[in-house]
């Protein structure tokens, strides 16, 4: 447990310079508030640091402005007004403003001294709280008139943020880590441990999924919402590369589009990322941001607003018109640095298996690469659909359109496919066998290659893989395709998640009562986030104190919720790996899927042998080798297939109640003795038949010692 600690350990490490830094309030970015052209800067950056009560203000800039002028400051903090003031640039001895006159400004570190009483007024929450939502607006008014010239806002920070680096490295590590405990399990023949290990992490990985989708939508939301779902995005694929950069702008301008070039002119371009209606403009990414200004006695400015997905890429240091395929490009390498790695692994267990060192059974999952690719593209169901979406809005060019479309509909034909083969599959076990497992769970191709669609549901409610698939592509939908309505996103939002609150707590589709607590408490959560949406879009017109602290209390639940999967996922990883039989934790499941499930360990107790046995484990006319899923395939395409497959040879007679035939299998498999559970993995070996010809040996004793005494 010593690495869990240490992962721990590198989480709250990351979250250190939220409390270590300096006590300042700064800001580096100055917006129009007012719809006039009369002042501008090219430079600008204020810091306060109340332990010396000092001001440090510089800025250059060019102003249409002449004359004697006042400024009335204010300060908002999350909403509300905590100061206002009036301050006479002449009384303050500020050069080039006493008085202005038109053309450029030049304060270079002014100092200003800030009264006692003034301090007082600002709560110590304000220099502790990360990603402050707290502004300052000036207005510059004529003291001859009395009339305001212009207004001037700007973003206020406190230097702390919950947007860190090691938070995105520590939970995509360790949602790695279950990944791999769920493999290495799976391998070493524990199928019910590996299916609730991967269970458990795709659910956690589900949810990082949904707060990275969150943070994609087009609402403004406070700017510590903004950081914490900045920090999963790279589960969507979302993560800024340099060189990768340059690669999707080369392949833009090749292809014929025109790149974006945001990021590249910030000395002459000012971000706005969105924000509520009660405000014009906000600070972009805490960075400094300038202004191009004509050589004239006019100021001009040039302003681009980001918000939803582009926010997001600004953020994230990503030119918006290389999202989609830095996204893209990212799902295309994961997936093929997997697929290199389990070819890897098979090569060393198949050499490994040659030199005896394990059996040729174990880690038979690696062999089946249709069914690794099959996970892989359900983990990138969500990205692929959004990125995709998305860009059939934005056109960067008709090369990357093309490819949008052919790989949202490459992955939903996918995976529409396999969940297709899947119900067929169950529809004919229950018509054969009166029971969905037995074919999902006996047939080892189909579950090596189509189970992860289906281990972590009952096996009665396979067909909830269904709603599961739809509730993504719905999602996407929305967040891909309307970014322009905010108020519609929101809404469906709302809709989406109490709807699949609803279904998942009625049904509860998961394979025990723990797998469903986990998921129907993922999905409470996701609920609750989006009725925070819905106040974060401001419909209820609330006022602004109650959205900011609406935000702080979104990253509170949020964070702690995922801390607690976090150390759950840890938990269930280090028991799998470590334990000598990790089966034992774990309650057989109530729909006998264990008894059909053809195991690869070894047979320890006779109750044991005797249900491999009862399955024909041990017989090789019992159980064709060629699977059920093949057949359907080669049926599809035309093929003769065997009918002396067990599951087909039952297709001979009309009525489903009718008892099955010559299949031996088929009828042992349905006897109790067939339904016993153990949490020892069974598997065909030697002992099998030697327990068998045992049993047959001592029958025929007792057969002629009766015979003996009759006479």
């Amino acid at each position: 447990m010593r690495w869990t600690t240490c992962l721990i350990g590198a989480l709250v490490t990351s979250l250190v310079p939220l409390v270590t830094a300096t006590r300042l309030i700064e800001s580096n970015a100055l917006n129009i508030c007012q719809n006039s052209p009369n002042f501008t800067a090219t430079h600008f950056s204020v810091r306060f640091t109340p332990n010396n009560q000092s001001l440090a203000l510089s800025f250059d800039g060019v102003a249409a402005i002449s004359g004697y002028v006042t400024a009335e400051l204010s300060i908002n903090v999350y909403g509300y007004q905590l100061a206002s003031e009036t301050l006479d640039p002449c009384k303050m001895n500020l050069q080039g403003l006493c008085p202005m006159s038109a053309g450029a400004i030049n304060v270079q570190n002014a100092n200003i001294d800030i009264p006692q009483d003034v301090v007082d007024k600002i709560p110590g929450v304000a220099y502790t709280v990360p990603d402050l939502d707290a502004s300052i607006r000036v207005y510059i008014n004529s003291t001859a008139t009395g009339t305001s010239i212009t207004c001037l806002e700007a973003a206020l920070s406190n230097g702390k943020t919950v947007y860190q680096k090691g938070v995105g490295w520590t939970t995509a590590v360790i949602s790695g880590i279950g990944l791999t405990a769920s493999a290495v399990t799976a391998g070493l023949g524990n199928s019910n441990t590996a299916a609730h290990v991967a269970a458990n992490v795709l659910a956690y990985f589900s949810f990082m999924q949904s707060q990275a989708m969150l943070g994609m939508i087009s609402v403004h939301m406070p700017p510590i919402v903004e950081a914490w779902t900045q920090n999963l995005q790279w589960s969507m694929g979302v993560i800024h590369v340099g060189f990768l950069d340059t690669i999707c702008t080369w392949y833009q301008r090749s292809t014929g589009g025109t790149p974006s070039t945001v990021l590249s002119e910030l000395s002459t371009t000012s971000v706005e990322v969105l924000k509520r209606k009660k405000r014009s403009v906000e600070r972009a990414a805490n960075l400094v941001y300038k202004r191009a200004y004509a050589q004239s006695e006019t100021a001009t400015s040039s302003t681009t607003v980001v918000r939803g997905i582009r926010r997001v890429g600004f953020r994230g240091g990503i030119e918006e018109t290389n999202i989609f395929l830095t996204g893209f490009i990212f799902f295309v390498v994961f997936v093929a640095v997997v697929m290199i790695i389990v070819a890897l692994l098979r090569a060393i267990c198949q050499i490994l298996a040659k030199k005896g060192r394990f059996t040729s059974d174990k880690f038979a999952d690696f062999r089946v690469g249709k069914g690794i690719l099959y996970r892989l593209i359900l983990i990138g169901f969500p990205q692929t659909c959004v990125l995709c979406l998305w860009e059939f809005t934005q056109h960067d060019s008709a090369a990357e359109v093309v490819l949008a479309a052919v790989m949202l509909s490459s992955v939903i034909g996918t995976l529409g496919w396999a969940a297709f083969r899947v119900i067929t599959l169950a529809r004919r076990s229950v018509a054969l066998h009166k029971n969905p497992a037995y074919i999902l769970y006996s047939d080892e191709t189909c579950l090596n290659k189509l189970g992860f669609l289906y281990v972590q549901y009952r096996a009665t409610a396979y067909y909830f893989l269904v709603p599961a698939l739809l509730y993504i592509l719905i999602k996407a939908m929305f967040i891909g395709l309307s970014q322009p309505s905010p108020i519609v996103q929101t809404v469906a939002m709302v809709i989406i998640e109490t709807s699949a609150l609803i279904g998942i707590g009625i049904m509860r589709p998961w394979m025990d009562k723990k797998t469903n607590g986990y998921n129907i408490a993922i999905g409470s959560v996701n609920f609750l986030n989006a009725i925070f949406l819905l106040f974060f879009s401001e419909v209820f017109d609330q006022p602004g104190i109650v959205t900011g602290v609406m935000g702080v209390v979104f990253f509170v639940y949020n964070a702690a919720f995922t801390l607690i999967l976090l150390i759950l996922v840890l938990i269930t990883s280090a028991y799998a790996i470590f334990s000598k039989n990790p089966d034992l934790r774990y309650q057989p499941m109530r729909d006998d899927r264990g008894s059909f499930v053809k195991s690869q360990s070894q047979l320890i107790t006779e109750l044991d042998a005797l249900g491999s046995t009862a399955r024909g484990e041990n017989n090789k006319d019992a159980w064709n080798k060629t699977s059920l899923l093949d057949v359907n395939e080669s049926i599809s395409s035309g093929n003769r297939v065997d009918n002396n497959h067990p599951n087909l040879s039952a297709t001979k007679f009309h009525s489903p109640s009718r008892q099955f035939p010559e299949s031996s299998a088929n009828q042992a498999a349905l006897a109790p003795a067939a339904r016993v559970s153990s949490p020892v993995e069974r598997v065909s070996s030697p002992v099998t038949g030697q327990l068998r010809r045992n049993v047959l040996s001592d029958s025929d004793n007792a057969t002629g010692s009766e015979k003996h005494v009759g006479s």
